[in-house]
């Protein structure tokens, strides 16, 4: 039986079974070796777009023959910026990745956030300022009346109305403030506007410590800035006073 063995494997039989046996094995490595390589994608990238600042609309149109897939993951304020649009992205731009990679974003909400109003009675106009910025608020107008605390804060309203500290405000809102002149209840000659622009009579009233009432275009004007003061109220007449942070209203053509 030793012997029958040693020439089944002397023959020219054994010989050919190795050889098909081994360019099996080829070939079925080389056929695996490319199936894995067609599936993977081996050696395929994509570039990731820029995609900031696209709605979703824009967005499904922009990436739909790009074989990349999106998801929004949270929502963002930022001023200044449309809302609804993508402000980050991750991956970045112009990254590497492989096909139907998901793209996540965070898009412009439509609302900005709500802060508590700060409590600023009392404190200086500088401070206010700051607390007004570490809030995400902002000082719109600075009104002036008679109080011998120069640039303290008397009061603070939103929109024409007092408003108390812990109301609740959205970010970015402009706050007014009421702050003294430091002078109290001096009075102080009612200065003449007339043939003044309107931004050299609001400079003026400053000057005065006076505030501007109510400002009046005749129709018809068309460049409001280059409008001049033809009437006043109260007038000034030479002797005519006003206590200093009351105000003057105004009337251009």
């Amino acid at each position: 039986m030793l012997g029958s063995l040693r020439d089944f494997i002397k023959s020219k039989t054994f010989l050919y079974s190795i050889i098909s046996m081994a360019v099996l094995l080829f070939v079925s490595l080389f056929l695996l070796y490319n199936w894995l390589n067609n599936y993977t994608h081996h050696g395929e990238s994509i570039t990731v777009p820029d995609v900031r600042g696209l709605t979703e609309e824009k967005l499904v149109r922009f990436i739909q023959d790009k074989h990349l897939q999106y998801k929004i993951v949270d929502s963002l304020f930022e001023d200044g910026k449309a809302p609804g649009t993508v402000i980050e992205q991750d991956p970045k731009p112009d990254s590497k990745v492989k096909e139907n990679r998901t793209i996540y974003l965070t898009v412009n909400s439509s609302r900005p956030p709500k802060v508590k109003m700060p409590d600023l009675v009392d404190v200086s106009y500088r401070q206010a300022e700051a607390i007004l910025q570490t809030f995400g608020l902002r000082v719109g107008q600075t009104i002036y009346k008679p109080d011998l605390a120069k640039n303290a804060v008397l009061g603070q309203s939103y929109k024409g109305r007092d408003i108390a500290a812990g109301t609740e405000i959205f970010k970015g809102s402009a706050i007014d403030l009421i702050l003294g002149d430091g002078l109290g209840n001096s009075e102080v000659p009612v200065p003449n506007l007339v043939s003044l622009t309107k931004g050299e009579a609001l400079f003026v009233l400053k000057g005065s410590s006076l505030n501007i009432g109510t400002i009046t275009f005749d129709p018809g004007v068309k460049n409001e800035e280059n409008a001049k003061v033809y009437k006043q109220n109260p007038e000034a007449d030479g002797s005519a006073t006003i206590k200093q942070g009351e105000a003057v209203d105004i009337f251009l053509r």
